[in-house]
């Protein structure tokens, strides 16, 4: 449903800053999404300068610029960053240093605005026939559950096929067995 394709940009101070922006070029509508993996500071680099790579994208409601790596030569020459980015444009920019810091990702492009309706389409109808599905299967739980109560009646009679209760007492009378002390004082 998506491709996936390797992205790969230089800041460097003779290329300070680069834009990632599929939409601005794009012929057709698709769904684009940026994972940058990790920066790495070039062989080149000069030693004791700190390189700062800063992002700029959109936040919920505004744009927010911070920086998403600092790197020095002799002490930190790479790190991990697994960031995503679901909406373009996204700006890195080397704010400090020469570099060159290379910051390597994956480019996601994802399927057709079409495709994306059709899914939603195809959502809706399968949630329908879950809740066909759901009325079905509360309708056998009611079925098991009247079976169930039938079971439970069933067993509250003793051994014999008589119900429990009161003409339980009188089938223990019929047995030959007497009744407590008690009742036979008040009679």
């Amino acid at each position: 449903m998506s491709d996936e394709y390797f992205y790969g940009v230089t800041l460097s101070s003779s290329h300070q800053s680069e834009t990632w922006d599929p939409e601005a070029k794009a012929e057709y509508p698709r769904s684009n999404k940026l994972l940058i993996r990790q920066a790495l500071l070039g062989p080149d680099a000069k030693p004791d300068e700190l390189n700062v790579v800063q992002v700029e994208t959109m936040c919920l409601q505004d744009s927010i610029k911070i920086p998403v790596a600092i790197l020095k030569v002799g002490e930190t020459r790479h790190a991990r960053l697994d960031i995503e980015f679901p909406d373009a444009p996204v700006t890195f920019t080397l704010t400090q240093g020469s570099g060159p810091v290379h910051l390597i990702g994956q480019h996601l492009l994802g399927a057709l605005v079409e495709e994306f309706e059709d899914m939603d389409e195809m959502e809706e109808e399968m949630l329908d026939e879950e809740e066909g599905d759901d009325s079905q299967f509360k309708e056998d739980e009611n079925k098991r559950k009247g079976a169930g109560k039938r079971k439970a009646n069933e067993d509250e009679d003793d051994e014999e096929g008589e119900p429990k209760g009161k003409k339980s007492k009188m089938s223990n009378n019929a047995k030959g067995k007497a009744t407590s002390p008690k009742k036979n004082a008040k009679k």
